[in-house]
């Protein structure tokens, strides 16, 4: 059973940078797509950016791209999201998800993912 556990959330002003780390046991993250997904308060969860499996494309929401980038860390087992230029529609918590992937590709779709993380506070403030 893959277990997720996200680290690096915490309290930044506007304009400032987080990275938040997914790692995982029971499994190597390298055979799964990964995504980060966010809910801000009152609003439905929603997918931000996802990688494929291994060497996998990396996708992102409109919203981030430019200012977010996604990784596997393949040294430490984990897949991060660098967060810069933060803005306040940024807050909120963020979870990483996966799936097995069999192909290379991934999607930002939470229907997709079969595992999840507890999700770790992001807080924005000007």
């Amino acid at each position: 059973q893959l277990v997720l556990v996200e680290s690096g959330g915490g309290s930044m002003e506007t304009g400032g940078s987080l990275r938040l780390s997914c790692a995982a046991s029971g499994g190597d993250l390298t055979s799964y797509a990964i995504g980060w997904f966010r809910q801000a308060p009152g609003k439905r969860r929603e997918g931000i950016s996802c990688i494929g499996r291994g060497d996998g494309p990396s996708k992102y929401i409109d919203s981030v791209k430019g200012r977010f980038s996604i990784s596997r860390d393949n040294t430490k087992g984990t897949v991060d999201l660098q967060m810069n230029v933060l803005n306040t529609e940024d807050a909120g918590i963020y979870y990483c998800a996966a799936y097995f992937g069999s192909v290379s590709t991934c999607y930002v779709s939470e229907d997709w993912y079969d595992y999840w993380g507890q999700g770790t506070q992001v807080t924005v403030f000007s």
